[in-house]
């Protein structure tokens, strides 16, 4: 397996709102920060789950766009615009970190 499999299932999950494909690409013990913060955002698999269900994948309107990835050792860097988030699209850069095929650790940056 490529170590950007988790990352491209989960994206393919995102644009289709499909909370259980997207959850299988994460580690039971998935941290997410939102840079700069230190303290992760989201903490856990179950936690992953219900904030995607009640904060993303209930908007119609959001979908992804992927801009440019670069995989360095076990990171994946994915360059994205979010539609549906804002009334212009959201440009973020997000860092996976993969262990075991699985998404253990995401950086999320916007500007």
């Amino acid at each position: 397996m490529s170590v950007d499999a988790p990352v491209k299932a989960q994206f393919k999950a995102y644009n289709d709102h499909d909370i259980e494909a997207f959850t299988s690409c994460f580690s039971e013990d998935f941290n997410g920060y939102r840079m700069p913060d230190k303290t992760p955002s989201i903490t856990g698999k179950d936690s992953l789950r219900e904030f995607y269900l009640n904060n993303r994948f209930n908007n119609p309107n959001l979908k992804a766009e992927l801009i440019s990835r670069t995989i360095m050792g076990n990171k994946v860097f994915d360059h994205e615009l979010i539609y549906g988030l804002s009334e212009r699209p959201l440009e973020s850069v997000a860092v996976f970190e993969i262990n075991n095929n699985l998404i253990s650790t995401a950086w999320f940056y916007f500007p």
